[in-house]
């Protein structure tokens, strides 16, 4: 029995009692929030993964995306990646390869790592097209939706589907006058070209039903891709994405009630004034279905150092409600991103989705205990706190102090090591501390 049928008729899996022991939280009720489509547990009945839970009163989830392009094809790569991202912490993973034999090196990954695994079928369907008919605008409907299927069957958690892209958004974008950044969305541009060149509605947005059938069979989280997000903070919340939202979040609902897991997903490039509305449009509007964001992007200019401008988005779309985070490398609109980089995506996005969680779900008590043993100059525990304990050491040990108990920040001239002293009875008395 699947996870939402399960959790209508009361009944509490397995997987659901995992999450929860992991989570801190009460089975009972998260086997409601299942039940009602605020919370999802991405799956496969093909494939056992780590058990992760996304949603509402959940702690904010992470994830890291890996793939060939056209120009780099390295699986061997690809996989060290995708070890490199769960090392460094991420909760899921999505391989977006369109390079090479995609169903090889999907295969590959997915017995690399214990994360579940996450796709966009779009890349495979139009590649396929391409390769076969040397046009994507031939793709057919059956390779379509065979791809869904064969991805599902080989063990994908959670896949990217562009079902919001229909005739209604397309007319949105053309009336107001295209986009300054253009459509960024891979598969998202693709099947728009598709419905333009073949005058046809979207496949996915026809036959939702099929798709949905596709995935519930696996126990698969539809993700509602986000095929017409803002590519340019100047493009954010305009009426073509504000549009492909509003059907997402009514596909969401549909889906829910056919007894599948349903998540939305979420821009793209975002100013920080964007960030409230757009959260809080999608929670509205889809009766609080999880929220999968790719960035936000806060600013345009920083390439380079784009984990940066989107940590500080990530961080407030978390605070706001956001409940899965795409990360953005240093290599963003640059580059295939390498093991480096995908680390330092993965660190950013965490720091990010802790510092919303400390607002979303209350919790700082790891902060105050960060504090205390700062204050304490208690070097291993600061370390044993740290989200990135091991890196902290290193960068100590690189530049090691004279006295111990300092760094070489301030060495002897340590405020706390200077004064802490004169408060030591006010500590003994358990004021503070």
């Amino acid at each position: 029995m699947k996870q939402v049928e399960s959790a209508k008729k009361g009944i509490i899996t397995e997987e659901v009692r995992a999450v929860a022991a992991a989570e801190g939280v009460d089975p009972l009720s998260l086997r409601k929030k299942i039940a009602d489509g605020v919370c999802v547990v991405p799956l496969n009945k093909n494939r056992k993964s780590r058990l992760v839970g996304i949603g509402a009163g959940l702690r904010t989830k992470v994830n890291a995306s890996i793939g060939t392009s056209s120009d780099i094809v390295d699986v061997g790569a690809e996989v060290r990646k995708a070890i490199a991202a769960e090392k460094a912490g991420a909760d899921t993973l999505m391989e977006l390869s369109v390079g090479g034999d995609l169903d090889s090196i999907r295969k590959e990954v997915l017995s690399a790592i214990s994360l579940p695994v996450g796709s966009v079928p779009l890349y495979q369907a139009f590649k396929e097209a391409i390769e076969r008919y040397h046009d994507p605008n031939r793709l057919t409907e059956e390779l379509l939706f065979d791809v869904l299927e064969r991805q599902c069957a080989d063990g994908i958690s959670f896949m990217a589907v562009h079902c919001g892209i229909n005739r209604l958004t397309i007319e949105r974008l053309n009336r107001q006058g295209y986009r300054y950044g253009g459509l960024v969305s891979r598969g998202g541009s693709y099947m728009v070209g598709w419905m333009l060149k073949n005058n046809r509605e979207n496949p996915l947005f026809e036959k939702f039903d099929r798709v949905v059938e596709i995935l519930k069979k696996y126990d698969c989280v539809l993700s509602l891709g986000n095929g017409l997000r803002a590519g340019a903070v100047h493009d954010s919340l305009d009426r073509a994405q504000v549009q492909e939202l509003l059907i997402n979040c009514e596909l969401a609902e549909m889906g829910r009630a056919m007894g599948c897991q349903m998540m939305c997903e979420g821009p793209g490039h975002l100013p920080l004034d964007d960030i409230e509305a757009n959260v809080k449009l999608q929670k509205r509007m889809s009766n609080n279905a999880p929220f999968y964001v790719l960035g936000p992007l806060t600013t345009d200019v920083a390439a380079g150092y784009d984990h940066i401008s989107a940590a500080i988005g990530a961080a407030e779309a978390a605070r706001y409600g956001a409940d899965l985070i795409c990360y953005v490398t240093p290599a963003e609109h640059l580059a295939l991103p390498n093991e480096q980089d995908v680390v330092e995506g993965v660190r950013a996005a965490r720091v990010a989705a802790h510092v919303g969680d400390m607002v979303k779900l209350g919790r700082k008590d790891r902060d105050l205990e960060m504090a205390k043993a700062r204050r304490d100059l208690k070097w291993e525990e600061q370390f044993r706190l740290g989200l990135f304990g091991e890196r902290a050491r290193e960068v100590r040990a690189s530049r090691a102090p004279q006295e111990e108990d300092t760094c070489t920040m301030c060495g002897s001239f340590c405020a706390l090591d200077n004064v802490g002293g004169y408060f030591k009875s006010a500590l003994e008395n358990g004021q503070k501390g």
